[in-house]
């Protein structure tokens, strides 16, 4: 069978019993993901930086295509969890690159006056695959040449 989307364990996580996301119902748009580990996601404070929770999965696509990762909705209410980019947006060359081998994270903030506490497997979000456009002579040439923030290098 060719290998056209899908999800992988990533290097250093092979042992870790990472679960392959699924989508839950026939017509779910996302895949849920959970958490690769137990992590703390500590109470807001002005000027810190967001937690990056670990899914120790990578994704493939076709080079048109890429993968949103969403909070889930019940996220903010229930845990006080919120992205702290709004939507991750990862793009097809992202899978396999040199510095993390397309390892994709989640990134919150907790809105509580109290730490929340991840488990492993609790699921933390969801990946939705999507189709793109480019506009009339569009002329991109780069190469990605690393991992996570790396588009803008």
């Amino acid at each position: 069978m060719d290998k056209i989307r899908g999800f992988e364990v990533a290097k250093g996580f092979e042992d870790k019993g990472i679960n392959i996301p699924v989508r839950k119902t026939k017509n779910s748009a996302g895949y849920d993901i959970e958490a690769a580990e137990d992590c703390i996601i500590p109470a807001f404070k002005l000027g810190q930086k967001p937690t990056l929770v670990k899914t120790g999965l990578k994704a493939y696509c076709p080079p048109d295509e890429f993968y949103m990762l969403c909070n889930r909705s019940s996220n903010p209410g229930k845990k006080g969890l919120v992205l702290a980019n709004g939507v991750g947006i990862i793009d097809s060359d992202y899978y396999g690159n040199s510095d993390n081998d397309g390892h994709f994270m989640f990134a919150f903030y907790n809105i509580k006056d109290e730490d929340v506490e991840i488990k492993k497997g609790d699921c933390i979000g969801q990946a939705i695959f999507m189709k793109y456009l480019t506009v009339d002579n569009d002329n991109a040439t780069g190469e990605r040449t690393g991992g996570f923030g790396s588009t803008s290098k």
